[in-house]
């Protein structure tokens, strides 16, 4: 690899699981580019993860929900670097009714796969030029899911959004099974480029992401044991630096450990259906 600064897009950085792997980047001398959708959030959270000393970060603001503000993101990015050598695609949510958004979309379904989507096609030129002078498996992209990508059955590839059958449960289900999935079909399309894909289950993590959720959610995870936030970004730090990661691709882990995925994702024929699925809902919003 060139002698050069290793540069990262953390998504989602402005609080919780990304801000936590922000400043574990920053720390090791990392140039950081963090996203967040709350302008006050972002500009706290600038100051706080410059306070870890060694690199550098840069937040921007952008709504990943709406795919006009993941391809501007996109070409922000690419405004301010050449390469990058890790894209964490952290930001996600979940919301406790049905709410469109103002490009037709359901909006935790949007959020949580289309908008990644969009960004990571649009920064995947820079991403292969880091790949480019760097060892195999030094370039990566992350995927921050959740074990309830585990807790349904296969996603509906007909209607991947559940606008027919609208549960705010079974769209997060849906938003995060496709996160594991999108990663298994990184690893299969970009095999042999250097660059490799994985998604993560980070556990119950005392952040912010609970007080959005239904009430029956918050009901029911309330009292459950939860991890801190430094715990629940390990594994993201982790595949983001450690050598491990780089070696294999598309997998699904937990505390460093690959974990077995929704059986959807093991099938060759429903990832690719999945893929054809994704670009023609994104492609339909220029």
């Amino acid at each position: 690899m060139q002698d050069r600064q290793r540069v990262a897009v953390v998504t989602g950085a402005s609080s919780g699981i990304g801000k936590e792997l922000a400043k574990a980047l920053v720390a090791q001398g990392w140039r950081v580019i963090g996203t967040g959708r709350d302008e006050h959030r972002v500009a706290q959270a600038a100051a706080e993860i410059a306070a870890a000393g060694g690199g550098s970060i840069e937040m921007l603001r952008a709504d990943l929900s709406l795919l006009v503000e993941a391809r501007g993101l996109a070409q922000a990015i690419a405004e301010r670097t050449k390469h990058i050598d890790v894209l964490a695609n952290n930001a996600g949510g979940m919301t406790d009714r049905l709410e469109m958004t103002a490009e037709g979309f359901e909006a935790n379904f949007a959020g949580n796969h289309l908008g990644p989507f969009v960004l990571t096609d649009g920064l995947m030129p820079l991403l292969h030029a880091a790949a480019a002078e760097a060892p195999a498996g030094a370039v990566r992209i992350l995927m921050t899911a959740s074990d309830a990508s585990e807790m349904m059955g296969p996603l509906n590839l007909d209607d991947m959004q559940n606008l027919a059958t609208f549960n705010p449960g079974v769209a997060y289900c849906s938003g995060k099974l496709a996160n594991v999935l999108f990663a298994r079909a990184l690893a299969g399309r970009l095999e042999g480029t250097g660059i490799v894909a994985h998604a993560m289950a980070p556990g119950a993590t005392d952040t912010p992401f609970f007080s959005y959720a239904p009430q029956e959610t918050q009901a029911y995870t309330r009292d459950l044991p939860k991890l801190s936030v430094a715990e629940g970004a390990d594994t993201l730090v982790w595949l983001a630096t450690a050598e491990e990661p780089g070696r294999s691709s598309g997998g699904y882990w937990e505390q460093r450990a690959p974990r077995a995925p929704n059986p959807q994702v093991d099938d060759p024929a429903a990832v690719a259906r999945f893929w054809e699925e994704s670009e023609k809902l994104v492609n339909a919003v220029s």
